[in-house]
């Protein structure tokens, strides 16, 4: 029987490193993560908000949020430890 990791765990796994969050609609997010629930409420340091222009799509918004910031997990549709892939918005701002 091959080991399994439950959800949390592995956002367990992930406190203290930096993560890159997929939110419903367009907004990505990176930052360190410092904690989460059950409900996978999420708290980040040094967060950077991207999101598309809402005048022009082709451009992305970035905004550095300086607080400590808690997401509300209703909003988060894909968690991806240790940072922003190559293709992600993250990289473009």
């Amino acid at each position: 029987m091959s080991n399994r990791i439950l959800p949390l765990e592995l956002i367990d796994k992930a406190i203290g490193s930096p993560i890159w969050i997929l939110m419903r609609g367009q907004t990505e997010l990176t930052g360190i993560l410092r904690g989460f629930d059950d409900y996978v409420n999420l708290v980040l340091d040094d967060a950077v908000e991207y999101s598309p222009d809402p005048r022009d799509g082709s451009v992305v918004v970035k905004k550095e949020l300086k607080s400590e910031i808690l997401l509300n997990g209703n909003h988060v549709a894909v968690l991806v430890p240790g940072g922003s892939p190559e293709d992600s918005l993250a990289s473009r701002g």
